[in-house]
């Protein structure tokens, strides 16, 4: 009872304070770009232009068709590559699942081998195998991802419920028939999760392994910003990547995942 007594008392006092929490972080905002205006000033602007150059190259991105492609192209990269290391994952934590004699193999080896080896090192290795294009960027980000999904899955697969997959079995069930009606409606907020996670990550990799490996995308037209210091074109990139991200996360996935949560409380 104090604590829940302390934790209003706390919550009240937060409401009630004269500069709220949006307001000081919009506050925090301003005095960024105000800090970033007057830095601009005393730099070259190669190094770092101002806030009112980088808008005017934000809103050039956004009327040129050549700059929209890039992004579409580096938005099929991630969705791709997210739908990839998610079947490959999915499939070879069923497959240590199902099977205990590949446990070790999937649970000991490829995954944390996949885990421990960088994005970079994979877009090197595609660069020699593939060469430059959009399977070499694939590549390298569904190895990065692949272990995000099979640990995922291997905690949805391990929370299942062995009552009611007895029970299934016990009615003649298939086991197909187990799996698409009860097995995966249940691992529906663990899939949820991981493609989630592997989301955001995917746009950390995509933009290297499109630097070093991509004939198009973001990464791709960062490189191209870089040998022409366009650094208002890098920081133009920059921004999109973090907007597109925080608006999918924020307005996608956030309501997603409390639909989710709500049905499977219910259940």
């Amino acid at each position: 009872m104090t604590t829940s007594s302390s934790t209003r008392t706390e919550a009240a006092a937060v409401g009630d304070h004269p500069v709220g929490p949006r307001v000081a972080a919009h506050l925090f905002t301003v005095l960024c770009l105000v800090a970033w205006a007057l830095y601009a000033q005393r730099v070259p602007a190669y190094q770092l232009p101002g806030p009112v150059e980088v808008g005017r190259r934000a809103i050039d991105f956004v009327t040129s068709p050549a700059d929209l492609a890039h992004l579409a192209i580096s938005i099929g990269h991630v969705v791709a590559a997210v739908a990839i290391a998610f079947l490959v994952g999915f499939a070879l934590a069923l497959l240590a699942h199902a099977w205990p004699v590949f446990r070790l193999m999937v649970h000991g080896r490829i995954s944390p081998f996949l885990n421990s080896f960088s994005g970079i090192g994979w877009t090197l290795l595609a660069v020699i195998w593939f060469g430059l294009g959009h399977g070499t960027v694939l590549f390298a980000i569904s190895a990065v991802l692949t272990p995000f999904a099979i640990i995922n899955m291997r905690a949805g697969l391990e929370n299942l419920d062995p009552e009611l997959l007895e029970m299934a079995r016990s009615f003649g069930r298939s086991p197909w028939r187990s799996l698409w009606r009860i097995v995966l409606p249940a691992l529906l907020p663990f899939m949820f999760a991981t493609w989630r996670v592997s989301f955001g990550v995917a746009w950390k990799v995509a933009l290297t392994a499109e630097l070093f490996g991509g004939n198009a995308g973001f990464g791709y037209l960062f490189n191209l910003a870089r040998q022409e210091f366009d650094t208002a074109l890098i920081l133009v990139v920059i921004a999109h990547i973090v907007v597109f991200v925080f608006v999918v996360d924020r307005f996608l996935f956030a309501p997603i995942e409390r639909r989710l949560g709500l049905h499977h409380a219910r259940g």
